[in-house]
């Protein structure tokens, strides 16, 4: 099969009404072929290759109505649609994944037609390849540390009450608030500094870091306040040990939590330059 970057545009078509929804771009192949045949992608339509310039994007149709940016917006609004769609999303990166080497779209990457979609990996050919080959045989590790200063203070002997003295109750109300206030301090900064300490361990480790927002509401994982939100790309050999490694920090931390999840697919490190000329309402 030729698979440089002379080799033939493949374009499969999209129907009327339609715009071509893709989930992972990699080097073109029977791998990516046979996942296309038998996985379904969002609300369970077909997957099918999309080639150009020996690379093969997987796409699905979705309904043009409601993956176009007013469309799309809707969908993101409603979580139940969007945790849908993310499954299915996920769900086909990771297969593809377990197959080959993969870049993961980001969630919602639409194209107008599958001819759009063979025009992008001709124009990012040589993008796609250098990322292809940095990211080959490497994994990542997420990693999101948690302060929960209330757990701290269900875990924590109380100290014992002293007997008022001179302002009576409402001093001793004041001294036991201020107390919970350098607790609970004492909870951030111990949370902080495990954030520090992680990202130093897996600095002998992990090829890069991307350091993201911290989650907030119903996006975060755990109780508490999630004060770190971190991803490592580590080569694959190493993560398991790696992970082991985070997780035991923080260990005989009261409040303090860490969660490192994993090894996924390159998500982090492989999404900057895909969207790139999409013509739906998916991020960018």
């Amino acid at each position: 099969m030729n698979t440089g970057p002379n080799a033939p545009v493949r374009v499969p078509g999209v129907g009327a009404g339609e715009m071509s929804y893709v989930y992972a771009v990699g080097r073109a192949g029977p791998a990516l072929d046979g996942l296309a045949a038998r996985l379904p992608g969002v609300d369970g339509r077909p997957l099918r290759p999309v080639d150009g310039g020996g690379l093969c994007a997987l796409v699905s149709p979705v309904p043009a109505d409601s993956f176009s940016e007013q469309g799309l917006t809707a969908q993101m609004e409603d979580l139940d649609r969007l945790e849908a769609v993310a499954r299915a999303h996920h769900a086909v990166v990771d297969a593809a994944f377990a197959e080959t080497s993969v870049l993961p779209m980001r969630l919602a990457t639409v194209y107008l037609d599958d001819t759009r979609v063979a025009d992008m990996l001709v124009r990012q050919r040589s993008e796609f390849q250098e990322l292809l080959g940095r990211l080959e045989g490497h994994v990542e590790l997420g990693l999101k540390v948690y302060a929960d200063p209330r757990t701290a203070a269900a875990t924590t002997p109380a100290p014992a009450a002293a007997a008022p003295s001179g302002g009576g109750a409402g001093r001793a109300y004041l001294r036991q608030r201020q107390a919970q206030q350098r607790d609970s301090q004492d909870v951030y900064r111990a949370a902080s500094d495990l954030a520090v300490r992680a990202a130093r361990l897996a600095e002998g480790v992990a090829a890069s870091r991307a350091v993201h927002r911290p989650q907030q509401g119903q996006l975060a994982a755990r109780a508490g306040v999630n004060v770190a939100n971190e991803a490592y790309l580590v080569p694959r050999e190493h993560a398991a040990r790696l992970h082991r490694d985070l997780s035991a920090l923080a260990e005989g931390a009261p409040g303090v939590s860490i969660e490192v999840t994993g090894p996924w697919a390159p998500y982090s490190f492989a999404t900057a330059v895909v969207a790139e000329g999409a013509d739906g309402g998916g991020p960018r």
